[in-house]
């Protein structure tokens, strides 16, 4: 697809837990400077690891409650799901060759 899936509530459980590949979320929120820096550098990381990995970014302002469940207790934090499993995090903003390369070292 070579941009970041959203998910929302509805289609969260369906992506996390059933998908053969691993798929890493960017949990961000419209209001956080940070997240709106690395958005390009992660938007370039899907072209990168696209079809291997699945990239998806959470509007945590929105779905609060699956940001809830998952301990998000800031912005931007990347996680990689296997399985419907969390297998790595990573919270602040990085680069794409920082995102693509702490990808690869998780999946």
């Amino acid at each position: 697809m070579a941009h970041p899936l959203e998910l929302r509530a509805d289609n969260f459980s369906r992506h996390i837990g059933r998908n053969d590949i691993p798929v890493v979320v960017d949990f961000w929120a419209p209001w956080c400077g940070p997240c709106k820096m690395m958005a390009p550098a992660f938007e370039q990381a899907t072209a990168q690891l696209e079809p291997g990995v699945r990239l998806a970014k959470l509007d945590t302002e929105a779905e609060q409650a699956i940001a809830s469940q998952y301990a998000i207790r800031s912005i931007p934090t990347l996680v990689v799901f296997r399985n419907g499993r969390e297998v790595a995090r990573q919270p602040g903003a990085m680069s794409g060759p920082d995102i693509v390369n702490w990808v690869r070292s998780h999946t």
